[in-house]
């Protein structure tokens, strides 16, 4: 399973504005909307349910926002680089600037979880991390996003 299976070219921010984990969530809920079809308001209070049971935020300033959907076709993934880090309940305590949001279809299962290792392993990759943060937009964001899933499938 490739990244660029997961994440359509337009579902990359290079520079998301948020001050804190709600406000993160919501703007990527409300893009997750446009994508989906789903209403943002479903998507938010799903993922806010989720982090309730325990954050998604991996440390090493990697989040990994995810749910499951009733009325969603495919599993979606969408890309974000915060302006400026900010305090998500992570494991190590630190700061995120970095977010993948994955929606799955309720029934996804396996898919999910195969999904959701993908971009973990993916994301534990320091040079990817490294390019990641130190492109300069969206396109060159989703360069290394699909680069690195192809040369290093799953």
């Amino acid at each position: 399973m490739d990244l660029g299976d997961l994440i359509p070219a337009d579902a990359v921010v290079a520079s998301l504005k948020a001050k804190n984990k709600k406000q993160l969530l919501q703007e990527l809920s409300a893009r997750a909307a446009r994508l989906t079809g789903l209403e943002a308001r479903y998507i938010f209070d799903s993922l806010l349910q989720r982090e309730r049971l325990g954050s998604t935020g991996l440390g090493q300033g990697i989040a990994i926002p995810h749910g499951k959907f009733v009325g969603l076709k495919q599993i979606v993934g969408i890309f974000a680089r915060l302006d400026t880090p900010i305090h998500f309940d992570a494991v190590d305590g630190e700061p995120i600037d970095i977010a993948f949001l994955l929606l799955a279809p309720e029934g996804a299962g396996a898919d999910h979880l195969k999904a959701l290792a993908r971009v973990s392993r993916f994301l534990r990759e320091g040079s990817a991390v490294e390019k990641l943060r130190a492109s300069k937009d969206a396109a060159a964001i989703y360069a290394v996003l699909t680069e690195n899933a192809t040369s290093h499938a799953a």
